[in-house]
């Protein structure tokens, strides 16, 4: 199969009448349709429970976006049952038809993008642009893992002994998990199972509780591309039902989750233990989290540097593993780069996330809005100075809406400095200079993304070195990882550092084999 080279997908370009013509469609249309139900879907058969779970809109949380259904443990056991049985057929299908279901996959999103938008908005409230740019990022997941695929599945030659034919291949593991977050409701979610299906295996996959109908519209684009019923089975419900089941059940071969710390310890502990009947010690691939810094260097353009914060702190109301939320400054430019942060800051319009206008919409949920104000008041107590923001955004109150929050003069060990929030939140710290600030910047149990702002080579060519973080951006901002470019995951308790979008990423899905065929 011959595909073009891979190229990451354009973003929309919303000063364009017609694009913004079409988003409020899709918009109008989606609101039509809110509070439908939806299924779960095992082996392709739509299954209802009377229990059930409602998708609400952080904009409007008297919304229902959708209508889910609480999946029990016999469902879980049940689609994992019904995963291994459709993995005798898919495993044994051709790499080539796997990619050419994600080519399909890509093409039926790029038709969908603005109704994709819309959902993200709705759902779990990204802006227009956040909301674009993760559809954006799930197509260039299903592009990018069908040309890997591709690539993986030509048989490698090691070193030939004489008299033999030697050949290493790689093959699938099997059925298991995926359980993806919903701050990238569609990006991640089809990121790991898109690359867990090409790479031939089948897939149980339950979506956040926050973001299934995002997860539903996945389903209905990988039918529509061919997917054969059962490879992926579609399943909402508890955490501590459902999930628990999938996560220690004997029959579970790798999990693949993004999420919080603590979650994925638990899963990681778990999945650790082998059980009665087991057959393997099963895989983990797991994206935990971090608490991110951007270095600001007194050698820097200081706009600029703020900018970057600015936006990496606060870009979808910092609720990304990503995101800045700690700014080590150096002394000699303290006082202008706050000063510079706050006039930006207050900049940002906050509102319902469906309106273009605003820059920041919602946090996600209720306990998610009252835990990052909780974490503001502490990081007062702790003797940080309220910069900007800390309180609700005026209006009509039924949203959960923060204004982006700047605490300066955090110590680097105080407790907005170390947890972490996923909110509106920046701590800002004064470093005594480049070196001080790359000590605290290496500071905390996590290590994911980081940025250092600077003009001194030197100060650069250390920071590459040294500063501990899975995902480095030097003079720009610490989010916006692309697939292909920027292959993302990170160090400590931030996870595996499972390197998404990178070319070593299909192998956590697959095993290698070796085959030595004498030759007489």
């Amino acid at each position: 199969m011959k595909v073009p080279k891979f190229k990451n997908e354009p973003y929309t370009d919303w000063s364009k009448p017609a694009n913004r013509k079409k988003q409020e469609i899709e918009i109008k249309k989606l609101e039509a349709q809110l509070g439908k139900e939806y299924p779960n879907i095992i082996g392709g058969r739509k299954i209802y429970r009377k229990g059930k779970l409602n998708s609400i809109n952080p904009s409007d949380p008297q919304q229902i976006v959708g209508i889910f259904q609480q999946g029990t443990t016999d469902d879980a056991v049940r689609a994992l049952g019904v995963a291994w049985d459709a993995f005798k057929t898919w495993s044994k299908v051709p790499a080539e038809k796997r990619a050419a279901v994600l080519f399909k996959a890509a093409a039926i999103m790029r038709k969908r993008r603005f109704h994709l938008n819309a959902v993200q908005m709705f759902e779990v409230g990204k802006t227009w642009p956040e909301a674009d740019a993760d559809v954006a990022e799930a197509i260039d997941f299903c592009e990018f893992y069908g040309r890997e695929m591709l690539r993986y599945a030509s048989v490698k030659l090691p070193v030939q002994l004489p008299g033999e034919k030697d050949e290493m291949m790689y093959i699938p593991l099997g059925a298991g998990v995926v359980v993806p977050p919903w701050n990238f409701p569609l990006a991640i979610l089809t990121g790991m199972t898109a690359a867990a299906v090409v790479a031939g295996n089948t897939v149980v996959l339950k979506p956040s509780s926050d973001s299934p109908l995002n997860g539903y519209k996945f389903m209905e684009i990988m039918k529509e591309a061919g997917l054969p019923p059962g490879v992926i089975n579609f399943l909402t419900g508890p955490g501590g039902t459902v999930g628990e089941t999938l996560v220690t059940h004997p029959r579970t071969r790798w999990i693949a989750f993004t999420g919080s710390k603590e979650v994925g310890i638990h899963i990681y502990e778990e999945a650790a233990k082998v059980h009665p009947g087991q057959r393997w010690l099963k895989r983990v691939i797991a994206e935990m989290g971090g608490k991110d810094s951007i270095i600001v260097d007194r050698e820097t353009n200081i706009d600029e540097a703020a900018a970057g914060v600015a936006v990496s702190a606060f870009g979808f109301g910092g609720q990304k593993c990503s995101a800045c939320s700690r700014a080590i400054v150096d002394e000699k430019i303290y006082d202008t780069f706050v000063g510079l942060l706050k006039k930006r800051v207050e900049t940002m319009s906050v509102g319902h996330a469906h309106q273009l206008s605003n820059f920041m919409g919602p946090v996600i949920n209720k306990r998610s809005f009252e835990k990052i104000q909780q974490y503001i008041q502490r990081g007062l107590n702790e003797g940080g100075h309220l910069v900007t923001g800390g309180a609700l955004v005026a209006g009509d109150g039924k949203g959960y809406f923060l204004h982006p929050t700047v605490i300066a003069d955090v110590k680097p060990k105080a407790t907005i400095a170390q947890e972490e929030i996923f909110g509106p939140v920046l701590a800002v710290i004064k470093a005594k200079n480049f070196d001080h600030a790359l000590e605290i910047a290496n500071n905390t149990e996590f290590g994911l993304t980081g940025a250092v702002f600077t003009r001194n080579k030197k100060k650069l060519a250390k920071a590459r070195a040294e500063f501990f973080c899975g995902n480095l951006y030097l003079n720009r901002k610490c989010t916006g990882a692309m697939v292909g470019a920027h292959p993302f995951g990170g160090f400590n308790m931030s996870g595996t550092d499972s390197k998404a979008g990178g070319q070593d990423y299909l192998l956590l899905f697959l095993q290698a084999k070796t085959v030595a065929t004498k030759v007489r």
